[in-house]
């Protein structure tokens, strides 16, 4: 029987009259990193929020470790290592400063995997938050959750502020924590392509409903773009052939969970004569624009 940290079920939630989304149903698997992903706006942090009893649903409900998220014991919440948008902590510490203040907290704490991070960056130990980059500062705040050793990980926009460097290291970094801490992580990042050899499982929300919940590397396999020309208007209905349809003058693109010769006879029926009708090899940002729509 599959052990779930995360249960999200029948989640909808409203900001006056905008509907963020309706019926959202997940569950993060124990030991698992789970991606949240979505274009700006369609409710990443908003779950969050919910998640960790900030903002109450409009109806539904989350279970944390089997506790409603507006009910979570403080044993329970100690168990959360939560990275929020804007990477917030306290600048009038140095390094070695913030790492002692936050020590006295955490009665699990492991300060070698906060310094270890700071060593692979090169960070002075008297370095002042207040005189680092943003990606640096992130990292401080990475780090520090990293030796809260949490049973949960919850990263909104880990990358924010970070560079391609400071990304890669991250993502390798926390990669090898999980695989030897067995931590379940769920995370959102607006760097979809950091993501390929990160995570496990996935949810895609696009504007009031799931475009995809699937094994992300599924996704891979299974998602393909068809480009053609065809002469005239192509006014083609969003359906189980056609997932998303994008188109420059007269040449297309198709994106489907389709295999060709089901997408070409799908075309045949409708009595559309296309031309140059091809695969294209995608990356994983190309297959997220693609299922998403780049509007």
């Amino acid at each position: 029987m599959k052990n779930y940290i995360i249960e999200c079920k029948n989640l909808t939630h409203k900001y006056g009259d905008y509907l963020v989304y309706n019926d959202l149903n997940f569950k993060v698997e124990k030991g698992k990193i789970f991606g949240l992903l979505g274009k700006n706006g369609m409710g990443k942090t908003t779950t969050i929020n919910i998640m960790m009893g900030f903002l109450r649903p409009t109806s539904g409900s989350i279970k944390i470790f089997g506790e409603d998220s507006h009910r979570i014991s403080p044993q329970t919440r100690a168990r959360i290592g939560l990275l929020h948008e804007g990477h917030v902590t306290y600048e009038f510490f140095n390094v070695e400063q913030v790492e002692r203040f936050y020590s006295r907290f955490y009665p699990k704490w492991k300060r070698e995997y906060y310094y270890d991070l700071m060593d692979k960056m090169g960070m002075n130990y008297d370095h002042k938050i207040s005189k680092m980059s943003c990606g640096q500062r992130s990292q401080v705040v990475l780090g520090l959750i990293l030796a809260q050793v949490p049973d949960l990980m919850i990263l909104d926009d880990y990358s924010m502020g970070l560079d391609a460097g400071y990304r890669r290291l991250f993502i390798d970094y926390l990669k090898n924590y999980v695989e030897k801490m067995e931590t379940t992580v769920l995370i959102t990042s607006h760097i979809i392509q950091d993501l390929e050899k990160l995570i496990d499982d996935t949810i895609i929300i696009g504007r009031n409903k799931v475009l995809l919940q699937m094994n992300f590397q599924e996704f891979l396999q299974k998602f393909h773009q068809y480009d053609f020309d065809f002469q005239g208007k192509l006014d083609l209905t969003l359906d189980d052939t056609v997932s998303n349809l994008e188109s420059i003058n007269n040449h297309y693109s198709l994106f489907s969970f389709k295999g060709k010769d089901e997408v070409l006879q799908y075309l045949n029926s409708k009595n559309l004569q296309v031309e140059g009708f091809k695969e294209i090899n995608m990356s994983l940002e190309d297959a997220f624009i693609g299922l998403t729509g780049k509007y």
